[in-house]
């Protein structure tokens, strides 16, 4: 059983109209590009992990930067967001939020009360 992504060539029709222009040299097939890249983040992977099904890691990784750039996967992310309408629930993930070093770190002076160095002496 394989555990490759593929995108299906309907999802490829539909998200299509969003790619830039191919000026020169004609594209490595879309496809199978788009598809490892959707497999790499999906799963957390670094780009040298892809499987070689998807072509060379370069190619994936190149693709992803320029495309970002240009803002191609935003606005085929906004595309597909608007076809079903405003959201019922928003969900957002705070794992990806970077925290000043100070906001972790260790007791500040005047946050708790003092505490007495000894202990009261419990008579039985």
């Amino acid at each position: 059983m394989s555990t490759l992504f593929w995108l299906s060539e309907a999802q490829l029709e539909q998200i299509k109209p969003h790619f830039p222009l191919s000026h020169g040299i004609p594209r490595v097939d879309d496809r199978r590009v788009l598809s490892g890249i959707i497999h790499v983040i999906k799963n957390g992977l670094r780009w040298c992990d892809a499987s070689t099904e998807y072509g060379p890691h370069k190619t994936l990784y190149n693709r992803f930067v320029r495309w970002s750039e240009l803002g191609v996967f935003d606005r085929i992310f906004s595309s597909l967001a608007a076809q079903e309408g405003s959201p019922d629930t928003l969900i957002i993930d705070a794992t990806h939020l970077k925290v000043h070093r100070t906001a972790a770190s260790l007791q500040k002076r005047g946050s708790f009360p003092l505490y007495r160095t000894h202990q009261r002496r419990i008579e039985l």
